[in-house]
């Protein structure tokens, strides 16, 4: 009889017919937004954080050459650096991205860029004149280092 039962009792379908695992899926991805957003509000890692204090800053004006090369001369007294020859394709990539935002606004390209070093190791290319800047560490210590160095450099 019991059987019978089984049998002649009606079928309730479509009652819960929405899969469970899309609900657990969009709760789980609204808590890790959540707690995302905590940590960075707590932790001050944010993109409006505020920049550590400068150690080292150099004003510097890179100069393109008839041959191909790259003049790095000091932005504030006009003296030589350096020249560099070959591809340097970190530093010229770094360069065209501020330079392209100067031609935009039609700045002149004798204008100097910053470079500064700051207290937390991280290495800051700025252009004063559109308000850009570049962080240099994001693109590893090799590259980093690729424009660490014209800090410390003396006129030839």
């Amino acid at each position: 009889m019991s059987s019978l039962n089984l049998a002649t009792k009606p079928a309730v379908a479509g009652a819960d017919s929405f899969p469970k695992w899309v609900l657990l899926c969009a709760g789980g991805i609204i808590a890790f937004s959540l707690i995302s957003v905590g940590l960075v509000r707590i932790t001050g890692n944010g993109p409006d954080q505020r920049a550590a204090a400068p150690t080292v800053q150099r004003s510097l004006l890179f100069q393109d050459q008839k041959d191909g090369s790259v003049l790095v001369a000091d932005g504030r007294t006009g003296e030589t650096l350096t020249v560099l020859h070959g591809e340097q394709g970190f530093v010229r990539g770094a360069l065209r991205a501020l330079t392209r935002e100067r031609h935009a606004r039609a700045l002149g390209s004798n204008l100097p860029f910053d470079l500064v070093a700051r207290v937390d190791g991280r290495v800051t290319l700025m252009d004063p004149s559109t308000g850009h800047r570049v962080d240099l560490e994001s693109f590893g210590p090799t590259n980093t280092a690729e424009f660490a160095r014209f800090l410390a450099m003396r006129p030839e």
